[in-house]
């Protein structure tokens, strides 16, 4: 089921009508208010897998449709969260990206902090 909602988010993104070329002189619109993500960062692709991470939708950390108000304390708890990823990838030599929001919760918005139970015998 998860990864059918999965599946379902990736191609809504997909489905999305082209955006314009950038026109000379400037670019897009920048993302506003990043505290934590760089402003180069590919911010569709960056919030798809935050979305697949935790198996939610952009309403569940955000404001809509003022991306960029801090009203849902769940932004500040995703800030925490990404800070601490870039930590923990950080250590690694190789500048690859180890650890990712599904590393720990797998598409649920809490992490499981136990194994779940084994199945019974027979079933």
């Amino acid at each position: 089921m998860r990864l059918f909602v999965s599946l379902l988010f990736v191609i809504a993104l997909c489905a999305q009508p082209p955006q314009d070329a950038p026109k000379k002189g400037g670019g897009g619109r920048a993302p506003q208010n990043l505290k934590v993500l760089k402003p180069d960062v590919n911010i569709r692709q960056v919030m798809g897998s935050f979305a697949s991470g935790l198996g939610v939708r952009c309403d569940f950390c955000h404001v809509l449709p003022n991306y960029a108000s801090d009203e849902n304390p769940k932004k500040e708890t995703a800030r925490h969260m990404i800070v601490m990823l870039q930590e923990i990838n950080a250590k690694f030599p190789d500048d690859k990206e180890h650890v990712t929001c599904y590393t720990c919760h797998r598409g649920a918005t809490m992490p499981l902090t136990a194994a779940p139970a084994a199945p019974a015998p027979g079933q």
